[in-house]
C-alpha cells in the first residue's frame, strides 16, 4: 500500500489520516478522545489530568513536554527514576487523534502499563503487541485499533519490525512514537540492544509521526546517539536534575566475608525492603539462601526463573511478605514500590549508568535510601576477562564504562558530586553530608603544579588521548599504545616520575569536577582543555585535591567497614600475643594458628562457645578441636567479664547446606585424586574460585593432600622454593610470596603450594 503524503508541520512531521475506514462510535471512544478538536493552547491540560489520572498537579517538566508533544514536536525527555516519564506519553495519547505506538523492551511490564491505563479509562483504550500473544489476542487488538478505540498500543521493537505489523500499521493513523528505555539505543549505554538501531528505519516505513524519546539514564555522548539514531536532532530537550538529595551512598571493600558483612547490615535494619544485586545468577541463588538461613525473609529472582516465579516473587516483595530481593539486574525496571529502603551491591556494576539506575530504585518516596556497593579491583579483572569474545569495538567500549565505574569507587571526591557529573549536571557543594567520603572526608593535598603538568601533556600531545595514556605519558610507562605513537622519544616523556603514580588520575578527575578539563562527546573519553584550563596555564592558582582511597590498606578497609568502632584494639592485641605463644611452641608461622581476619573478627564478634568460633572466618571444625581453640576462647570470655562486655550473639552468621555440599564434593573428589580443574569444571567454577574454596577448607582446618596433582603440573624445585619461602615467612600474603618468589614462578603455583603447606602444618 502507498503511503499518504505527509504534511509537514512546526517542528515535526503530523501525518494525514490513512485511506482505511474507521468506524466513530461515540461509545467506543467515550472517555479518550472527546477533547480532540481542541489546539494545544486550549486544552485544558489540569483538567485532563484529573480526569485521566486523578492528580490535581504536574510534576517537574511534564506539563511542558506534554504540551510539546501535543504541538507535534520531536521531543527529548531525560527523567530519573520515579520522576514520572509515563504520564509524559500517556496523556496525550489520550488527547490526541489516532494511536501512539509506544516501543519499549520490557516486555513482562507491558500488561502491567496497559492494566493500570484501562483502570482509568476504559477496556481497549491500551492494548500491547507482543510475543506472548496468540493469533486470536492479536486479531482482537487489531480490531480495537481499526476502531478507533486504542490510543496506546505497546510494542517490542522486534514486534514491531515483524512484516505483518509493519503492513498493519501502515494502514493506521499514528499519533506519535514514544521510545521508551531510549538508551538501549546507544552502545554507550548500559543496556545496548541492537534492535533499538532498527526503529528508524521501520518508523520510515510505517509513516512519519513525531517521536518522543524518554530515558531515565543518559550521558551527553548517549543523548547525542539517541537522538543521531531516532534522526530528531531536531528534537526538544527536557532534562531533569539527576540529584536525589536523600539517597545515601558508600562503597566499601569487598573481602571474603561479605556474605556476613551483608547479614550485618540487614540485620540492623530490621523489617526494612531491600534488594541486593549480584551479577551471576548462580551467586544470586546462593546468596538468598544464606540470608534465609540466616531468619531474613528473601528470595532469589533472575531471567533463569520460571516467569509465574518470578512474579509471585515480584508480588511478595510489593506485598511485604518478604523483606529482601537478591537479584540480577533483570529485576527492578518498572517496580514501583517506593518505601525500597537499601540497595546493595554485591559485585561492582558493568557501568555508572547501571549503577545510577539501580541504585534510584531506593527512597523513590523522598525517605530513607542507603546505596551500599562492595568493591574489589579482582572483580573489574573479572568483567574484563568475560569480554574477550565480543568485537574489539564492543570491549573498548566497555572497558572504557569499566573504568569510569573504578574511578567512582576508589575516588575520595563527593559521591554525589561524582555522579552528576558522570551525566553532565553541575553539583555546586563542597560537601553533600550524604556519603561516605563526605562523612568522612579525606586529608586534601595541594597539586597545582600536577595539574599544570597534565594540562601541558594533554597539549602536547594534541589533546588527541584519553586519561589512562596522559598517566602513562606522565609516569613514563612505555605502554604498545605510546611506543606506537613514539611518545617514549618526546623529552617530557616520563615528566612527572617523581610524584605517586596514584596521584595523576585523581589529578584529572578533579580537573574534570573544577572545569579545567572536559571530555570529548563525539570521540568519547578524548581529554580537552576548557577556557578555564587554558587560563590556569597562563596564571595557576591553588588547586587542592584529595587522593584516592586505597582499598587494599587495611586502615582503608576498617574505614570503609565502619570497624574502627567495632574492632576491639586490646582484646586483638590479647589474642595476637596468645597467637605467638603457640607459634613459638608448634615451632611454626603464627598465621598457621589464626588468620589476621580470623583475629581481627574474634575481637570484633567475641566467640565464648565452639560453636560461635566456627562461625570465623577461616575456623572449621578441625581448628576447633585444636588444643589452642580452648585458650582462645577462654581469654575471650575472661575479657568480656572484665570489661563487662555485651556481646552481639544474635549476629552469629549461619552458612547454608548448599555451600557445604559443594566442599564436601571437592573433598570427596580430592580424596579420589581427581585433577583439580577437572573438579572446577564438575562444579561448573573457574579454577580460581575452585583454590578459593580449596583454601577456605584448608584454613578452617581440614587435611588434604593435592600431591598427586602438584606432581603433574609443577617442577619439584619450585614446589620445594615455595615451601620453605611459607616455612619461615611471617606472613601467608599471596602478594608477598609472588613478589619474594620472584622468577618464573605463576601466582597460582604459589597458592597451590600454600595449601600444601598449610594443609600439612596447621592440619
Amino acid at each position: 500500500m502507498a503511503k499518504a503524503k505527509q504534511k509537514k508541520s512546526k517542528g515535526g512531521v503530523k501525518p494525514q489520516p490513512q485511506p482505511v475506514e474507521v468506524v466513530e462510535t461515540v461509545e467506543a471512544v467515550e472517555g479518550a478522545v472527546d477533547d480532540t478538536e481542541q489546539t494545544n493552547d486550549t486544552i485544558d491540560l489540569h483538567k485532563e489530568l484529573k480526569r485521566y489520572f486523578g492528580f490535581d498537579t504536574f510534576k517537574g517538566d511534564q506539563e511542558e513536554i506534554i504540551r510539546n508533544v501535543l504541538a507535534g514536536n520531536n521531543t527529548f525527555v531525560l527523567m530519573p527514576t520515579g520522576g514520572g516519564k509515563s504520564l509524559c506519553y500517556q496523556l496525550p495519547s489520550l488527547i490526541m487523534d489516532g494511536v501512539a505506538i509506544v516501543i519499549s523492551p520490557l516486555i513482562a511490564l507491558m500488561k502491567n502499563q496497559v492494566d493500570a491505563i484501562t483502570s482509568q479509562s476504559q477496556d481497549g483504550t491500551a492494548h500491547y503487541l507482543n510475543s506472548s500473544l496468540n493469533r486470536s489476542a492479536i486479531e482482537h487488538v487489531r480490531r480495537d485499533i481499526r476502531e478507533g478505540r486504542t490510543k496506546l498500543l505497546y510494542v517490542a521493537p522486534e514486534s514491531l519490525t515483524k512484516e505483518e505489523n509493519v503492513e498493519f500499521l501502515r494502514t493506521v493513523k499514528i499519533s506519535f512514537y514514544a521510545v521508551d528505555e531510549a538508551h538501549c539505543i546507544s552502545e554507550w549505554g548500559h543496556d545496548f540492544r541492537p534492535e533499538y538501531r532498527r526503529i528508524r528505519p521501520i518508523i520510515n516505513e510505517i509513516g512519519n509521526a513525531p517521536v518522543i524519546a524518554l530515558t531515565a539514564t543518559a550521558t551527553d555522548k548517549v543523548r547525542t546517539d539517541i537522538k543521531k539514531n531516532l534522526g530528531i536532532m531536531d528534537a526538544v530537550e527536557f532534562k531533569s536534575s539527576f540529584n536525589r538529595p536523600n539517597l545515601y551512598y558508600e562503597v566499601r571493600p569487598k573481602t571474603k566475608d561479605i556474605d556476613s558483612d551483608i547479614i550485618r547490615f540487614i540485620k540492623q535494619h530490621p523489617g526494612k525492603s531491600g534488594i541486593v544485586y549480584c551479577l551471576a545468577r548462580k551467586k544470586v541463588e546462593e546468596l538468598a539462601e544464606i540470608l534465609k538461613a540466616n531468619d531474613i525473609k528473601a528470595a532469589p529472582y533472575h531471567a533463569g526463573l520460571e516467569s509465574q516465579v518470578r512474579s509471585q516473587t515480584q508480588d511478595a516483595f510489593l506485598m511485604e511478605d518478604i523483606d529482601v530481593i537478591v537479584a540480577t539486574i533483570a529485576f527492578g525496571m518498572g517496580i514501583d514500590k517506593p518505601d525500597v529502603r537499601f540497595v546493595i551491591h554485591y559485585d561492582i556494576p558493568k557501568s555508572l549508568e547501571g549503577y545510577y539506575q539501580e541504585t534510584g530504585r531506593a527512597g523513590r518516596d523522598g525517605g530513607e535510601g542507603i546505596c551500599l556497593t562492595f568493591y574489589s579491583f579482582k572483580d573489574l579483572l573479572k568483567l574484563e576477562k568475560f569480554m574477550q569474545d565480543k568485537p574489539v569495538a564492543e570491549q573498548d567500549i566497555g572497558k572504557q564504562l569499566l573504568q569510569e565505574t573504578a574511578a567512582y569507587a576508589e575516588s575520595s571526591v563527593c559521591r554525589r558530586k561524582m555522579l552528576l557529573h558522570y551525566f553532565g549536571e553541575t553539583y555546586k557543594q563542597d560537601n553533600c553530608h550524604n556519603c561516605d567520603n563526605c562523612l568522612h572526608p579525606a586529608k586534601k593535598i595541594e597539586a597545582w603544579q600536577q595539574l599544570r603538568t597534565v594540562l601541558k601533556t594533554i597539549l602536547l600531545l594534541n589533546e588527541n588521548f584519553r586519561a589512562n595514556y596522559i598517566v602513562d605519558f606522565i609516569t613514563g610507562h612505555e605502554t604498545e599504545e605510546i611506543i606506537s605513537h613514539r611518545h617514549q622519544d618526546l623529552p617530557e616523556f616520563g615528566c612527572g616520575e617523581g610524584d605517586d603514580d596514584k596521584l595523576w588520575n585523581p589529578v584529572i578527575r578533579q580537573a574534570m569536577l573544577q572545569g579545567y578539563v572536559k571530555r570529548e562527546v563525539e570521540n568519547y573519553g578524548l581529554l580537552k582543555l576548557t577556557p578555564a584550563g587554558r587560563q590556569f596555564m597562563k596564571s595557576p592558582k591553588p588547586f587542592m585535591i584529595t587522593k584516592d582511597r586505597d582499598y587494599d590498606s587495611d586502615l582503608a578497609g576498617d574505614m570503609a567497614q565502619g570497624r574502627t568502632s567495632a574492632l576491639d584494639l586490646p582484646l586483638q592485641h590479647m589474642l595476637t600475643d596468645l597467637r605467638k605463644e603457640w607459634s613459638r611452641k608448634l615451632n611454626c608461622p603464627p598465621y598457621i594458628i589464626f588468620q589476621d581476619a580470623a583475629i581481627e573478627q574474634m575481637a570484633t564478634d567475641y566467640p565464648v562457645t565452639a560453636e560461635e568460633l566456627k562461625n570465623i572466618q577461616g575456623v572449621g571444625e578441625g581448628k576447633v578441636r585444636k588444643p589452642y581453640a580452648r585458650e582462645f576462647l577462654d581469654l575471650i570470655k575472661r575479657y568480656c567479664e572484665e570489661n563487662n562486655i555485651e556481646r552481639q550473639t544474635d549476629l552469629r552468621i549461619r552458612t547454608v547446606a548448599k555451600k557445604s555440599a559443594m566442599k564436601v564434593k571437592i573433598i570427596q573428589n580430592i580424596d579420589k585424586q581427581i585433577a583439580l580443574d577437572d573438579i572446577a569444571l564438575s562444579q561448573n567454577i573457574d579454577f580460581e574460585d575452585l583454590l578459593d574454596e580449596v583454601e577456605a577448607i584448608v584454613y578452617s582446618g581440614t587435611k588434604l593432600n593435592i600431591d598427586y596433582f602438584l606432581e603433574d603440573v609443577m617442577d619439584d624445585d619450585h614446589i620445594d622454593d615455595i615451601y620453605e619461602y611459607f616455612r619461615h615467612s611471617e606472613t601467608d600474603d599471596l602478594d608477598t610470596a609472588v613478589e619474594t618468589l620472584g622468577g618464573d614462578i605463576t601466582e597460582d603455583e604459589v597458592r597451590l603450594v600454600r595449601i600444601k603447606f598449610i594443609s600439612e602444618m596447621a592440619n
